[in-house]
């Protein structure tokens, strides 16, 4: 055994968070909703294993992708860290729900990991520790 989790895989790992991020925000069990961080956190793992995992997940990646090149079509020159330093203002200092703030996140990993630099290596890393759960 590999890992805690044995054979998830990368698709196991990205369906899992989906399940986390879907149930999680809402709460209503036994375990308290999802707070702002883990939201965060787990939208940017989420974006990781979509980006890994392929397939159906693809949709997000590519759906990300092309909302990014709009924003860089509507204003030319625009950089991705531009773009990625906007979302964290907005994530940072705007009143967000928690699901809000999930979806964000994925957003943000994928201009953050466009944009180079150290953005670009905590997108890696976060790949990189997706992979190794996975």
């Amino acid at each position: 055994m590999d890992s805690i989790f044995g054979n998830l895989g990368i698709v196991g790992l990205a369906v899992v968070l989906t399940a986390l991020l879907t149930f999680g925000i809402k709460g209503g069990g036994k375990v308290k909703p999802l707070g702002w961080w883990p939201c965060l956190i787990g939208g940017m793992l989420a974006g990781s294993a979509y980006a890994a995992a392929g397939g159906i997940f693809r949709i997000v990646p590519d759906l990300v992708g092309s909302l990014l090149d709009a924003a860089q079509g509507v204003f030319p020159g625009v950089t991705m860290a531009a773009i990625a330093l906007l979302l964290g203002i907005v994530i940072a200092f705007k009143k967000l729900s928690t699901k809000q703030v999930a979806i964000l996140g994925i957003v943000f990993w994928y201009a953050a990991s466009g944009a180079g630099g150290v953005w670009g290596i905590v997108a890696t890393t976060i790949s990189g520790l997706g992979k190794q759960v996975a």
